[in-house]
């Protein structure tokens, strides 16, 4: 833009981002605002982000120093377990994150009957190994991203579908998230949000599911492609739901990985960069992840290994460590109590 333009834009922006500071608490006010536009201008290049007025980059960029500011006081703290840092959700709010970037939908009503949890084949297991990576044992495709559609619960039904296609089979295909937002649409609503369980049932009544290079992401809500859908690459016979509870959940990952929701709400979580989370989060389920392995760190953590949906930019490369036997019912931010897996 010409010279002029640029310095009233420079120039106008500050003076909003004064006018938000005084508005704000005293850790708000306490940010020189030379630095921190500085700091965000350095963001939104390396995330490539563009806004579409003053006010919106004004907007969002009062939202990214409330997160600098959290990131900041949260790692100074002494005895965390875990880092957070900004990523490319540093100028969502906690509320905008979640309804963009999750997409867990608890069903309203149970579509299997009771007796059918019981029926989970791995209860009796014994000689359970202290630690499991599923990823180092080259049944996990490497991190994906749902992008700005709430799909998360088809890229958790997908990978475990993966998965124990590559266990049984020795060979890992790369399987359509795509298909199943525009046709399994019995109880679920494609980007806005679904059920992994009833991924798991739409495969099994399609007898199969197509690859990615035929039916591949976009992102989007779509008309189901009769065409694509009909190319199966895998198959699976069954799914069960394990008790909720982290010990069976263990016996249950110990052979293959598995669907699972959490709570994903909080700040911690949207920043989580390295290390075991321990929290803060609550058991409202609102994401969907594939738990792939578990272990103990060296400070004498258990943890669960979980692979996300966010892209590698997000966390340890995509993936986070969670801690196991909390002491929280239904485990740490509920991961324990909805978790299911596909039988080949």
């Amino acid at each position: 833009m010409p010279f002029k333009l640029a310095k009233n834009f420079s120039i106008w922006l500050i003076l909003v981002l004064c006018a938000c500071a005084c508005t704000s608490d005293a850790a708000s006010r306490a940010y020189n605002i030379p630095s921190a536009t500085k700091k965000f201008e350095e963001w939104m290049t390396r995330h490539g982000r563009d806004y579409k007025d003053v006010a919106e980059k004004a907007k969002r960029m009062k939202i990214f120093i409330e997160n600098l500011r959290f990131v900041e006081e949260f790692n100074r703290a002494a005895n965390r377990t875990y880092k957070v840092g900004l990523n490319k959700f540093s100028d969502l709010t906690d509320e905008e994150f979640v309804a963009t970037y999750t997409g867990y939908k608890s069903p309203s009503s149970t579509r299997r009957n009771s007796s059918q949890v019981h029926s989970f084949e791995y209860q009796g297991l014994n000689n359970i190994p202290e630690s499991v990576d599923w990823v180092k044992k080259g049944a996990v495709n490497p991190i994906k991203n749902q992008g700005r559609c709430g799909s998360c619960w088809s890229f958790s039904v997908v990978a475990t579908v993966e998965a124990i296609t590559q266990i049984t089979s020795g060979v890992l295909l790369n399987l359509s998230e795509q298909q199943l937002i525009d046709c399994a649409t019995d109880g679920n609503q494609g980007c806005q949000g679904g059920w992994m369980d009833n991924g798991f049932e739409y495969i099994i009544s399609n007898k199969g599911i197509s690859s990615t290079s035929n039916y591949p992401y976009v992102g989007v809500d779509g008309t189901c492609d009769v065409q694509a859908e009909s190319v199966a690459e895998a198959k699976i016979s069954d799914y069960r739901d394990v008790p909720p509870n982290e010990d069976d959940m263990l016996k249950a990952v110990a052979m293959q990985p598995v669907s699972v929701a959490l709570d994903s709400s909080g700040p911690a979580f949207k920043n989580y960069k390295g290390g075991v989370f321990t929290g803060p989060c609550n058991n409202n389920l609102d994401h969907a992840v594939t738990v792939v392995g578990y272990g103990t760190d060296d400070g004498g953590i258990e943890y669960w290994l979980v692979r996300n949906s966010w892209d590698v930019l997000w966390g340890e490369n995509g993936y986070m460590r969670i801690q196991r036997n909390s002491g929280v019912e239904g485990g740490l931010c509920g991961i324990a109590s909805k978790v299911s897996y596909p039988v080949a």
